[in-house]
This record gives C-alpha cells, sequence and structure tokens, in this order.
C-alpha cells in the first residue's frame, strides 16, 4: 500500500526495539484476536517473523497455532509488551490485509452496543476472500458529466461543511431517483452508501458509472474505497474500508433488512451515525418514510417541498370493508378489481405468516380493537383480551355495541384462484426464492415487493393484519411497505395506483399515504414510543434461550429492568439508553447454557 495513501484509521506501526529481552531482532509482539468460538474474546500475544514483520500492522489477518490447532485471527494491536515468564510462539501466517484500525475499533464498539462478541463484527467487517495488498490509488481523477443534483444536499455539504453538518434525515418521497442523491454528495469527496438490497446496489451503481464516477461494490470490490470514489453495498458496506470519506449516505434507512439477524444485532443506520461521527463527516439518512429511530439522532431535517415530495408518491386508493357484509363480501373490493382491469403489471400482496388473527363486527364492519384502537383483540374464555395490553372487555362491539362478531380469515392459494376467476386471466403465487413469473398479475406476500422492479399497481388485500401486528413497531413497518410499493409504481405522473383494503381508512399509515406526507404520522408514533417508554426513547432487549432465566435473574442483580418470561419463554431487558443497556449486559458474565440477546429487535 503506498504511503502517501490517507486510509481511513491506518497508521504505519512503530517498530519494536530489536534488542528488547526475549523478541528475535527483527520480529515484532502482536496482539491477536482468535477467530475461535468458545473462549469469548480472548486476545493472544505471538511473535511475527521478521522476514514479513514490516507488513504487519492493526487489522492484518493471520493464522496462528492455538491449543494444538491452527486457527485465523485479526492483529488489533502492535509492538505489545510481552507478558513476563512466557514464551511466544511465531505466528504461522500473513493471509492478507483486513480491517484498518479504525474500523477495528468501530467493530468493538459495535460489540458493545449490542450486547454482543467483538469477532462476530469482524467476520462481517472483513473480505469475503484473502486481500493480499492495498490496491495502488488512481493515476488520474474521473471526469464527471453534469448532473441534475439535489439542491438541498449540495447546500449541505458546500455550505456547512466546516459546521460538521452530523446526522442529517433527508426525506424524499419514494419516485424520487436515489442516484442523483450519491451523484450530488460524490462531487465533494469520497462516499460510503448503504442500501438496503443488493439489486438496488447494482442498479445504482451502473447510474453512478454512466455519470463519470469510480464505483466499487461492496463486498465484491472490498478494498476499493481505499482509492476513492463511491462504495456501494448492502448492511455489511458500513464496514468497507475508505481513504478520504466525505460522507456517508444510508438509503432507506427505515428498511428492517439494514439490521443483522445474527448475534449480536447491529444495525448499519446506527454504525454509520456512530463511523461518521467518529471521522467528522456528515451522515445522510434518506428515506420516504423516516423511522423514528432516525428522527430521534437527527441533527436536522432535510424535506422536499410539498409540491416535489407529493408528485413523489403514487396515487393512493382505498378501499373501505366497512361498508360491506363481512359474511358475504368476497377477498376483492370493487375498487380492487377496478383496478386490476385496467392492464399493466399487477401485484397482489398478502401475508400468511405473522398475521393476527382479526376479529370484526358482523353489523358495522369495524375490527375489534382496545380503547386506543391500537391493538387487536382476541376471544379467550368468552371475552375479548388484547394480548399486547391485557385488556379485556366482554364480546362486544366497542363501536355500536354489537354482540355478533366474525373471524377474518384469508389463504394466499384461494385468493389467486378468486383473482384469476375475477381478472379472466392466470394468476401467478409467488413463492420461495427467484424471479418473478411471466403473468401479468402475481400474488405472494410482502417478499413479493422485493423481487420486483416496478408495477403498475400495487394491491395490499389484507393491510388491516399489517396495521394491527402485535409489535410495537408495527404501524412503522406497515408505513415502510407502502413505500416500498410506492417505488415499484413510481410518482404521480406516471399512471401507477396503490390500492389498500382496509377496515380502518382513518389510520395514520393509510392518512399518510394518501395524502403522500409521513410527517403527521411519524409526530404521532413519537408520541405513542414516548408514552411507552419504548425506543427510541429507551433501550430495549430480548433474551431467549436454555440460559435465558439464568440471564434474567443476574440482570435483575444489576437493576437492570426485567419483564417475562412470554409464553415462548423470552424476556424483555429495558433501560433508559443504549449505553446503560449494554452497561447491564456487561456486568455479568454469559450463562454456561445458550442464551440468544437481541437489542433493538425489529419484531417484538
Amino acid at each position: 500500500m503506498p504511503d502517501q495513501l490517507a486510509l481511513d484509521g491506518f497508521e504505519e506501526p512503530s517498530r519494536a526495539e530489536p534488542d528488547e529481552p526475549g523478541i528475535p531482532d527483527g520480529a515484532r509482539v502482536v496482539r491477536v484476536l482468535a477467530d475461535v468460538s468458545g473462549i469469548d474474546d480472548k486476545h493472544f500475544d505471538y511473535l511475527a517473523p521478521p522476514a514479513w514483520a514490516d507488513r504487519v500492522r492493526v487489522g492484518s489477518m493471520v493464522r496462528m497455532d492455538l491449543h494444538g490447532r491452527r486457527v485465523a485471527g485479526w492483529v488489533v494491536a502492535v509492538d505489545v509488551d510481552p507478558p513476563d515468564g512466557v514464551r511466544l510462539r511465531t505466528l504461522t501466517k500473513l493471509s492478507g490485509v483486513g480491517p484498518p484500525a479504525a474500523v477495528i475499533d468501530l467493530a468493538r464498539w459495535t460489540a458493545h452496543r449490542w450486547s454482543g462478541r467483538h469477532r462476530a463484527v469482524l467476520r462481517s467487517a472483513s473480505p469475503p476472500s484473502m486481500v493480499p495488498s492495498w490496491p495502488s490509488p488512481p493515476r488520474s481523477q474521473p471526469t464527471l458529466r453534469p448532473g441534475a443534483g439535489d439542491p438541498q444536499v449540495a447546500e449541505l455539504l458546500e455550505t456547512d461543511r466546516a459546521d460538521r453538518p452530523g446526522v442529517v434525515v433527508v426525506r424524499r418521497g419514494p419516485g424520487t431517483d436515489l442516484a442523483v442523491i450519491l451523484d450530488t454528495a460524490a462531487r465533494y469527496g469520497a462516499v460510503l452508501a448503504i442500501t438496503s438490497n443488493a439489486v438496488e446496489a447494482g442498479s445504482l451503481g451502473s447510474r453512478l458509472r454512466r455519470l463519470g464516477h469510480r464505483v466499487h461494490r461492496y463486498p465484491q470490490q472490498w478494498a476499493g474505497g481505499t482509492t476513492g470514489g463511491i462504495v456501494v453495498g448492502t448492511r455489511s458496506a458500513v464496514w468497507a474500508p475508505m481513504a478520504g470519506l466525505a460522507a456517508i449516505v444510508v438509503l432507506d434507512e427505515h428498511d428492517e433488512s439494514l439490521q443483522e439477524e445474527r448475534n449480536p444485532t447491529w444495525h448499519a443506520r446506527d454504525v454509520a451515525i456512530e463511523r461518521a461521527r467518529r471521522n467528522e463527516v456528515p451522515c445522510l439518512l434518506v428515506s420516504s418514510v423516516p423511522s423514528a429511530a432516525a428522527l430521534h439522532g437527527a441533527d436536522r431535517v432535510l424535506v422536499s417541498d410539498r409540491s416535489t415530495e407529493r408528485a413523489a408518491w403514487p396515487l393512493t386508493i382505498v378501499a373501505d370493508r366497512r361498508e360491506e357484509d363481512p359474511g358475504r363480501a368476497g377477498l376483492f373490493s370493487p375498487a380492487l378489481v377496478d383496478a386490476i382491469r385496467g392492464g399493466g403489471r399487477v401485484i397482489a400482496v398478502l401475508n400468511r405468516t405473522g398475521r393476527a388473527t382479526m376479529l370484526s363486527c358482523r353489523s358495522c364492519g369495524e375490527l375489534v380493537r382496545t380503547e386506543d384502537g391500537e391493538h387487536l383483540m382476541v376471544e379467550a374464555e368468552g371475552r375479548l383480551v388484547s394480548p399486547a395490553t391485557g385488556e379485556e372487555r366482554p364480546m362486544i362491539c366497542a363501536n355500536c355495541a354489537g354482540t355478533t362478531l366474525k373471524r377474518l380469515r384469508l389463504g394466499v392459494s384461494r385468493a389467486a384462484e378468486e383473482l384469476a376467476a375475477l381478472a379472466g386471466e392466470p394468476v401467478a403465487e409467488v413463492t420461495g426464492a427467484g424471479g418473478l413469473p411471466d403473468t401479468r398479475i402475481v400474488i405472494g406476500t410482502e417478499a413479493v415487493l422485493h423481487r420486483a422492479s416496478q408495477a403498475g399497481v400495487v394491491a395490499f388485500l389484507d393491510f388491516d393484519g399489517e396495521l394491527m401486528a402485535s409489535r410495537y413497531r408495527a404501524a412503522e413497518q406497515a408505513l415502510a411497505l407502502v413505500a416500498r410499493a410506492a417505488r415499484l409504481v413510481g410518482g404521480r405522473d406516471g399512471g401507477g395506483r396503490l390500492v389498500i383494503q382496509t377496515r380502518m381508512p382513518e389510520h395514520r399509515v393509510i392518512r399518510a399515504a394518501v395524502t403522500a406526507d409521513p410527517g403527521g404520522f411519524t409526530e404521532a408514533e413519537m408520541m405513542i414510543r414516548t408514552a411507552a417508554g419504548l425506543p427510541p426513547v429507551a433501550a430495549l432487549a430480548v433474551i431467549s434461550g436454555a440460559g435465558a432465566a439464568e440471564m434474567a435473574d443476574m440482570l435483575r442483580d444489576v437493576e437492570a429492568r426485567v419483564i417475562g418470561p412470554d409464553d415462548e419463554g423470552r424476556y424483555r431487558i429495558g433501560a433508559p439508553s443504549w449505553d446503560e443497556l449494554a452497561d447491564r449486559f456487561d456486568l455479568i458474565d454469559r450463562p454456561t447454557a445458550r442464551v440468544r440477546i437481541q437489542v433493538d429487535p425489529p419484531r417484538i
């Protein structure tokens, strides 16, 4: 790697004195984090042999003998003082370059913040295949083509660079061309761009190359960011080695796929915020429906003017099913049938898994909900009970006092059959992985929204199941689904439509979609979270597994807030802040039995 390259977090380490006792001339003592399960995050000191000691740096990936077997690891410190009386072994191999020192330290912070193992985070930050050396910087700078640019983003980066803009939420309608935002940011220096799916990362990369930018796909071009330009990738790209970093941009920051599913359950948005803070560069959180977490931590919010934002949302048709007889109405409203017969690709969304069991009143058609309207109620031993809040009442509709209630059941296969009969053409049911069928009309779970690139109509057949799911983030997740569908349909001028079948047309999610204005939704959502003491105003984790009960007892001993167990044996762990939550976990030892820790779980 050339000496003149200012790589983020890279410093040439000082050499050990060759005449130190026990250290061969030219060798160095390094500290290594072994990539081995079952030994916590223990570090071991080794000798780097003189033949390649000059190339060993913090982050180097090495191999060594440990307890009778050869294992991999990361160098986390160089030229350390060896322990007294210990005969040091020599590393067996320098495998290649790994995460730079700044990323190593960021991974350590992440492991603490999400109560996980440092080595688990470093696996995400390491190259998929060994990289022998850093690439050379380019000989010349690219020639950029003129671009329309995003005026608000350009003004932010142009005038506020000395003021350290911090965390900026950029709210743009779902029909906005995200490449424009990245193009604007990249004209001020190297940009790290994190998006929610690999298909979009590839598409954005192609667009930006046509504009003249040097683009590196992560993780395929793992070290490319050390030469400048734009790094584009999914959540793991937040760890990309970078040189001359000018900004970090997180696209669709509200998307759940930005959160790691394995332990530790770090979120790329929050890691990006911390990395930007350490590098003193702006972190732009781009979203059509900003999450409560993003808004809570933002220093400022950039919003398009109303006409521009409204134009970037499609026309939304709300089919109010309260006026239909629950006993006789089919799966499809007249409004939905008209939209489907209008032509163009049609995507019908019906989630089968994880949806709530719903009751509706035969008299007025309203869903049976709690007094505040936020949670569904189900029948239990002849009474209505809310699993989320414990609220109870007799089997009576709170809206009209009706006593005849009906369960609402839907199934994808049945829906596909009825839709084919109504449309007079084949309807394909989308299941599993792969591309979309060739049929004009397809139906499937929400996963179908991530497999399509565009559509003329997206219809939610049972949106109430999303709105009333027994999760504290249900409304936010429902609005994210609407935003994803709106991107497929395009802006208002494109003629596409969203159709939402619901018995709650006044719900704040529906209002946000119809008015193309998520601002009112987020204000109401923050009020609800604050009143309930839920993230982002407080911290929450869930523990499960064979050792969960033992860990819960230990957490109670260090004054953590523990609720549970629930019906699945899980415990909720709460704290006033994320730092305090992490500190509580650090105060205890892990049980010998398996425990899974989910910090800020998205579906609880």
